[in-house]
């Protein structure tokens, strides 16, 4: 099958902005890897970011030794794959590999789980694009000093991926760590065909040259310039409804990981939530209704690898390969269409720096929660009737009960303030849709609901604990999200999901 998009509302303003990508040979040039598409501003950063257009030949390669590797580490009995890595060296395995075990979160429960596991057969992917993500050196910290604690040498256990020359790289050659070198000129986001996406998930027994052949061969329609190009089909029509139809609702149905749409959120948030501008998607679970029904900002999107007209809204159809390529593509004509650099994430750095600030110092802590009937009076008080709600829940999101409560929530709020309502799991959606929250359309609110009932958890060789790191992260972007003149409504309890269930009641 070839990847389609099904149902697309094909107006005036769609048209004009299709005949533009055409016009304009946006495909073409894309693939022949000219910086110039995105204007004179974006062209520095665009010709070190479009290594992703001509993946084929080097992840058959890195997937050649990963199966070698994962042969290697089966001889001697290893069974679990534990990945370590934040955003974009972590989403694309969450999708490709379901089985895999990802580590993406501070909060001290869900570190302790992790360590928890049958280290005697466990190896640990660390994976970071810089390699100074504090979170997953964190990590490689806490298994180093778990597997040293079971007479288990870390070097042996430990796989790293990172850019060359990284310091996570020189730590990596220093400590005889096996190290996978990834491709400098491609960013995280656009990385789910490069070592970030192949090796955790070949490792965890996914099948890494299909995903890639499946790709390959959408490459050509994908860079045709063409009105029947899917990739600039689902760009326009996605950008026609903007400003009015800024957030995207996506539904992914059995045939399609259900992470998938976590995938596309940080895609298209990172790269387009800038300058004032850009598109939020909001992923749902299986059987949720979303927002469309009754709010005219939000479209339809199903997921499928199916051929099949959708009821509502559109549909992108094609296997987990296709897609992945076809909505790379689409996000960076969006880039185009709104006039922004799809490849800066101006306003992630300035969470990271007030986290920094933050960590050691007593104002974590000092922040008072309002009562679940004074949250829900500032959220009724600050909801924009034309923007939406974020919750950024620092939580141990490896738990089904509280995932569960949190996205009760979630749907409640949503059928009671009338207004779509995204989820992020924090810290991860810093390195997602963060910038999005920051940077784009001033018309968010924002519910910090944060677990400060967990047991500490120390990071190895650091003076700071995973718990005081969570705070540190939650209180550096509620900082900076009201510097942006965002509201923020934080919530810290010890009693969490006893608060949560008494905003539920009072809803």
């Amino acid at each position: 099958m070839t990847p389609a998009v099904l149902g697309a509302q094909r107006d005036a303003r769609f048209e004009e902005l299709l005949e533009r990508l055409v016009s304009e040979r946006f495909a073409s040039r894309l693939f022949a890897k000219d910086a110039t598409i995105w204007g004179p501003a974006a062209s520095a950063e665009a010709a070190v970011r479009l290594g992703w257009t001509n993946f084929e030949a080097e992840a058959l390669s890195i997937i050649s030794e990963a199966v070698a590797l994962r042969s290697s580490l089966a001889a001697v009995g290893i069974t679990n794959i534990v990945l370590c890595g934040m955003g974009g060296s972590s989403l694309a395995p969450m999708v490709i590999a379901p089985n895999l075990r990802v580590l993406d979160s501070t909060h001290p429960d869900a570190v302790r789980e992790a360590l928890s596991a049958d280290l005697q057969h466990t190896a640990v992917v660390v994976s970071s694009k810089s390699g100074t993500t504090i979170e997953t050196l964190s990590h490689r910290a806490a298994f180093e000093h778990a597997f040293a604690a079971q007479g288990i040498d870390p070097a042996e256990r430990i796989i790293v991926i990172t850019d060359p020359g990284s310091e996570l790289e020189l730590l990596a050659d220093s400590s005889g760590m096996r190290c996978f070198n990834a491709d400098p000129h491609t960013g995280g986001r656009f990385s789910a065909l490069t070592a970030f996406g192949l090796v955790p998930s070949v490792l965890a027994g996914a099948d890494g040259q299909r995903l890639v052949r499946d790709a390959a061969m959408a490459r050509p329609q994908l860079s045709e310039d063409s009105a029947e190009n899917p990739a600039l089909i689902l760009a326009a029509v996605i950008a026609a409804g903007l400003p009015q139809q800024f957030v995207l609702e996506l539904h992914g149905d059995a045939s399609l990981s259900e992470t998938f749409g976590m995938w596309i959120e940080q895609l298209i948030a990172e790269s387009t939530g800038k300058d004032g501008k850009g598109i939020l998607p909001i992923s749902y679970p299986p059987g949720r209704e979303g927002a469309a029904s009754y709010t005219t900002a939000a479209e339809r999107v199903h997921l499928t690898a199916d051929l099949a007209q959708p009821d509502e809204g559109f549909a992108v159809s094609g296997t987990l390969g296709e897609q992945f390529l076809l909505w790379e593509v689409a996000t960076a004509a969006l880039g185009l269409l709104l006039g922004v650099d799809p490849f800066t994430q101006p306003d992630v750095e300035s969470a990271k720096r007030a986290a920094r600030q933050m960590i050691g110092t007593e104002d974590i802590r000092t922040e008072l929660s309002p009562s679940p009937t004074e949250a829900l009076q500032q959220l009724r008080s600050t909801i924009n009737s034309d923007g939406y709600l974020a919750i950024q829940a620092y939580v141990n999101s490896s738990s089904p009960t509280v995932n569960e409560l949190i996205e009760e929530l979630r749907s409640k709020l949503e059928q009671k303030l009338r207004v779509p309502v995204a989820l992020g799991m924090g810290p991860r959606y810093l390195h997602s849709t963060g910038q999005i929250h920051k940077g784009g359309p001033s018309v968010g609110s924002f519910l910090q609901l944060i677990d400060a009932g967990a047991e500490d958890q120390a990071i190895p060789g650091s003076d700071s604990t995973f718990g005081e790191l969570m705070l540190a992260q939650a209180q550096g972007d509620a900082t900076v999200l009201r510097e942006r003149g965002r509201h923020v409504c934080t919530v810290r309890s010890g009693r969490l999901t006893e608060y949560i269930q008494t905003l539920l009641n009072d809803l």
